[in-house]
């Protein structure tokens, strides 16, 4: 018997239960199936406008950076001008987000890797899947079109999202996450992100890039 076998018999046997009564597995079947909705805050209920304004605040909160743009042919020129303010090299590393292959980086002098990040590039350019106003947190799924060593590895993190997919609250986001994905299984990892990474666990000073960017810049597209 392994460990986790050890523990679950030890649990059943404390609950007086063997893992096989018809009405507990029901209740479990119907809570899978049924995916009730959790909680909403009133802040998560707000109309459009108002909603990308308490994104952006809470975002700039978190000490992220935040541009608007008015459409996706603006990103690459808002990269760059990041870039320049920042002293950063103008190269990125990005994955095969269609969205962000559409986009024309030939204007710029900013040179475009692909594939997953590999602990050498300084500057990563993702895509949301979308943005979440009652905490100002971005989603990001992963897959080839934006690997999770984006999201990690370079020290300075750049997504892009949609104003059209920053969503109120997080159950909202499950939903349409669920509805997309359909029969399919959801993405291997979800990740919420706010802000830049951060730790204050060694005598509470705040240390950024602890576990992940030490700068997250968001440019909203719309």
């Amino acid at each position: 018997m392994s460990a986790r076998d050890a523990v679950l018999a030890k649990i059943r046997r404390s609950l007086g239960v063997t893992g096989a009564e018809p009405a507990r597995n029901a209740a479990v079947d119907n809570r899978l199936g049924t995916r009730p909705r959790g909680v909403i805050p009133a802040r998560g209920a707000l109309p459009a406008a108002e909603r990308l304004a308490l994104f952006i605040r809470l975002a700039e909160h978190c000490a992220a950076s935040v541009a608007r743009v008015a459409d996706g042919s603006q990103v690459p020129a808002a990269v760059a001008e990041f870039l320049r303010q920042r002293n950063l090299p103008a190269a990125v590393r990005m994955g095969d987000d269609k969205r962000l292959a559409a986009m024309p980086w030939g204007e710029t002098q900013i040179a475009v890797k692909h594939g997953a990040a590999d602990g050498s590039d300084a500057v990563s350019v993702g895509h949301a899947f979308a943005g979440i106003a009652e905490s100002g947190t971005l989603v990001l799924t992963s897959g080839v079109d934006n690997p999770t060593t984006l999201n990690f590895l370079p020290e300075t993190a750049i997504v892009v999202v949609d104003a059209a997919d920053i969503a109120g609250d997080y159950e909202t986001v499950w939903d349409r996450l669920r509805a997309e994905t359909g029969e399919a299984p959801l993405p291997r990892t979800v990740n919420w992100v706010n802000g830049p990474s951060r730790s204050a666990d060694i005598e509470q000073t705040l240390l950024l890039g602890a576990h992940g960017p030490r700068s997250l810049h968001i440019v909203i597209v719309g």
